[in-house]
């Protein structure tokens, strides 16, 4: 739509034109199922004579009045009001109906299966408050907003501000008004409209300044069983004390409200007092231990955005970074010092930094400060780079500065720039004030360059193993040349015996400074040399690391005999990016975690291993061995699971990982009887979730269909069970199942998000990938039309969910090179949106690197 795309330099302009006081918005959620009421009145300052636009996508709108003055309602385009002739105070009132949205985004409307109650929740970032009012949708055009919401009687309905006691409607004694107080002045896109029969539990904490701090943890009605808030209220406790000392400022708003939502697109979302969590964080099965350790780790992330995004925010989104970066950073630390997850730098190594050298090495990579031109630049901009790139940076940049020194430049920056909006430069000056460092070099090196170098250590030993030489080179890839400062920590480790096996001890820890293409270290000459040479120890730095060979073998042979896990995660972390580079063959990667992922006692590690081995055994292990691969690995994988310890968190990433690649008659035979009881694994329980996994494995495998699945949708007739059953139908190898799935999500629009995800899932699962030859030429042919017509969240998923990257390395068995039709395309569109394109060449990027692998792998066994 014409306007809907705001520009960096449009917002900068209207900036200069324009400030805002103050926002009414009043809201009816009583009107239908399809649009409710929106009326919006804007207090705001400008440039005498000056002519704006105001942001609003709605269903029609009925009145616009500038300062008493009619205006012509043509004076909306369908997203954006044109404003002219203003005067030096203004107000503008607009009447619309705006539209319940399905996607996710803007106010999502959601109808429970199990009681048909409807829930509401908003959702705004980066541009979608004007789906629900007008607005001047731009973060560094802050206001105080007022919300008057009319919804049913019997519901609940929270926003920003403590919610009010709601009050009669005359002549309808359906519905009541809810008055909330004005909200400080914050950025259109943490406000929140969350509405519907919420179940709620209460608690409350007393900030460092003395308030007293309400405290909400809301779900579905539905939902409430499994609920459990207490924990949820004791993180969040242990969160405000360790923030509100970190950063010498207290809880910046009245109230603390943390609502799980149903259909949402994120992990959570920052609303000001009011957060947004993804559904899926209220247990409803067993999940793994990950699982309850992210949903930790997300709580206080979004807790630190209280400070760092609410109380003090970018001026625009190319300082995005700035406020996700901090958070995931200080939410790590938090997680790590003040709760039973001590181990959580080792999650954050193996989960969050593997996804930014993964996004790093993309040809879309971009430095941390992105240069953001407009919405759809940020929009795909939600990336490994903006979040764990950047965290691993600030990880960096403490051990560099000092952690004291860093979090009193933190505090300084919020006594200076508290309820306003800031840019990159004005955190780095309150840093180099406290640690009395001039970080320009590093900001430039380190924030304004894109792409991750690679250390490795270079040594000699005499023949008494004494080391003689010692250094760290660094390489940077050609498109980024680039090398940095890194501040790191080179551990040496024995093999020793211990209680009749062996162990890995560490025996020597030197902690030192690597800048340039070689860096010398004396500290270690003249030692003995240990059986293990791990560079990056500690995991301090951001970059890519080898082994060399005597430490790769002891690595291998002895990769359980580490007594801590965040070395360990960085052993698998270079063997992993060495298969993902092609210098470690594929079958070798599987091979090293079958013969170790049994003993992994870290659960986010063993998640992200057996998300390797699936990715390796489908995409990076030469084609024409797979028939003969396959069947031995998951084999293996029942075998680890039969073996682990009843009930315990490796025993359920078994069986779940089994069941995902189950493929042959005896295979699924064992999924069968899992299903049914006639198979039981002692401490395994197969709950409602678990069973849904068989009841999945069995249909990919052909040995399910519609009326199985619906049998057991019946008996798990819930929002999960509804999108468990929408995967599976979806993952039936026929050729009627997966064009009856095209046609629901690339010729209609009718599916919500949370179902178009799962059906994107079931569709590409296959084994006989011969079941997606046919939507190849469909695929690229649709992408500009869906990315028009789709909303930017929609569209993303469709683009990147649909991409045919099953078919990689298989143009010989099925007639489709993959590679040269992307290329092909991009050849042919280059006028597409920037964002499509980028979207479309990272896709194209990961079949590149798998043929590389599967090269690699078929060389190592000619």
């Amino acid at each position: 739509m014409p306007g809907e795309n705001l520009t960096r330099q449009e917002a900068a302009e209207r900036a200069a034109l324009v400030a805002v006081e103050s926002y009414d918005v009043e809201l009816d959620l009583t009107r239908g199922d399809r649009v409710f009421a929106s009326r919006t009145t804007i207090t705001f300052t400008a440039r005498e004579g000056a002519s704006t636009f105001v942001d609003l996508i709605a269903d029609a709108v009925h009145e616009i009045r500038l300062n008493g003055e009619p205006v012509d309602t043509h004076a909306w385009d369908g997203a954006r009001i044109a404003v002219d002739g203003l005067a030096e105070r203004n107000e503008l009132v607009v009447v619309a109906d705006a539209r319940y949205m399905n996607t996710g985004e803007g106010l999502h409307r959601f109808v429970d299966p199990v009681d048909s109650e409807v829930y509401l929740y908003s959702q705004f970032e980066v541009a979608d408050s004007r789906r629900v009012f007008a607005v001047l949708e731009q973060p560094d055009l802050k206001a105080t907003f007022r919300f008057t919401v009319r919804a049913p009687r019997h519901w609940t309905v929270v926003s920003n501000s403590p919610t009010p006691e709601p009050q009669p409607v005359d002549g309808d004694d359906a519905a009541a008004v809810w008055h909330f107080a004005p909200t400080p002045r914050i950025s259109s896109y943490i406000t929140a409209i969350v509405a519907g029969p919420y179940h709620r539990v209460t608690g409350e904490l007393t900030s460092s300044d003395g308030r007293t701090i309400p405290l909400g943890v809301f779900c579905r009605a539905s939902l409430a069983e499994h609920l459990d808030a207490e924990n949820v209220m004791d993180i969040t406790r242990s969160g405000f004390a360790f923030f509100e000392e970190a950063f010498g400022r207290p809880y910046p708003f009245e109230k603390y409200d943390q609502l799980f939502v149903p259909e949402f697109n994120a992990g959570a979302m920052e609303n000001a007092g009011a957060v947004t969590f993804l559904e899926s964080y209220v247990f409803r099965s067993k999940v793994p231990e990950a699982t309850v350790e992210r949903r930790v780790v997300t709580i206080l992330h979004e807790l630190a955005h209280m400070w760092f995004g609410d109380l003090v925010t970018m001026r625009w989104w190319n300082d995005l970074w700035l406020n996700e970066s901090f958070a995931e950073y200080m939410s790590t630390l938090a997680t790590a010092e003040d709760t039973s997850w001590t181990d959580a730098w080792t999650t954050f190594s193996s989960l969050e930094k593997s996804w930014a050298y993964r996004q790093d090495q993309l040809p879309s990579t971009h430095p941390i400060v992105a240069e953001i031109n407009d919405l759809e630049d940020v929009e795909v901009n939600f990336d490994g780079i903006t979040y764990a790139k950047g965290a691993s940076v600030l990880k960096q940049l403490v051990a560099w500065v000092g952690q004291d020194a860093f979090l009193a430049g933190v505090r300084r920056y919020f006594a200076t720039h508290e309820w306003g909006n800031t840019e990159l430069r004005d955190l780095l000056t309150e840093l180099e004030a406290t640690s009395g460092r001039d970080l320009t070099a590093w900001s430039q090196v380190w924030l304004e360059q894109a792409g991750v170098t690679l250390l490795r250590p270079e040594l000699t030993t005499d023949d008494d193993g004494v080391i003689t030489s010692f250094a760290v080179t660094q390489e940077a890839p050609d498109e980024h040349p680039v090398l940095r400062p890194h501040r790191l920590v080179v551990g040496g480790y024995d093999v020793v015996e211990h209680d009749g096996g062996t162990r890995l001890e560490r025996v020597l820890r030197v902690e030192t400074d690597v800048d340039g293409a070689r860096t010398e270290i004396p500290e270690l000459v003249g030692r003995p040399r240990p059986d293990l040479l791990l560079v990056n120890d500690e995991d301090l730095a951001y970059a890519k690391v080898r082994l060399d060979e005597e430490s790769l073998r002891t690595a291998v042979d002895h990769l359980d005999d580490f007594t801590e896990s965040l070395p360990r995660s960085l052993v698998w972390a270079a063997a992993w990016d060495m298969t993902r580079d092609g210098e470690l063959p594929a079958r070798e990667y599987l091979e090293l975690i079958l013969a170790n992922v049994g003993a992994e006692r870290d659960s986010t590690v063993l998640l992200v291993l057996l998300r390797q081995l699936s990715l390796t055994l489908r995409a990076y292990t030469a084609p024409e061995t797979r028939p003969e691969l396959t069947p031995r690995v998951v084999d293996r994988l029942w075998q680890l699971a039969e073996q682990a310890e009843a009930g315990s968190d490796a025993q359920l990433q078994l069986v779940r990982a089994f069941a995902d690649e189950a493929a042959t008659d005896a295979q699924l035979d064992v999924v069968a009887g899992l299903l049914d009881g006639s198979r039981v694994l002692e401490g395994l329980e197969v709950d409602t979730d678990l069973r849904w996994v068989l009841l999945t494995a069995l249909a990919a495998g052909g040995r399910a269909g519609q009326e199985e699945i619906a049998a057991e949708s019946r008996r798990d007739d819930t929002a999960a069970g509804r999108q468990a059953a929408a995967r599976a139908g979806a993952i039936i190898p026929s050729a009627g199942s997966k064009e009856r799935v095209w046609e629901s999500v690339v010729e209609s629009d009718d599916l919500p998000n949370a179902l178009q995800d799962a059906v994107i899932d079931g569709f590409t699962d296959v084994h006989d990938r011969s079941l997606l030859v046919p939507f190849v030429d469909r695929y690229f042919d649709s992408l500009e039309r869906v990315w028009r017509e789709r909303t930017n969240e929609m569209a993303q998923n469709i683009v990147t969910g649909l991409y045919p990257f099953a078919l990689a390395g298989l143009a010989d068995e099925h007639g489709v090179d993959v590679l040269a039709r992307t290329d092909e395309w991009l050849a042919a569109h280059p006028d597409a949106p920037a964002a499509l394109r980028r979207l479309v060449g990272e896709d194209r990027d990961a079949v590149r690197r798998a043929l590389a692998a599967q090269a690699a792998d078929r060389a190592a066994q000619a």
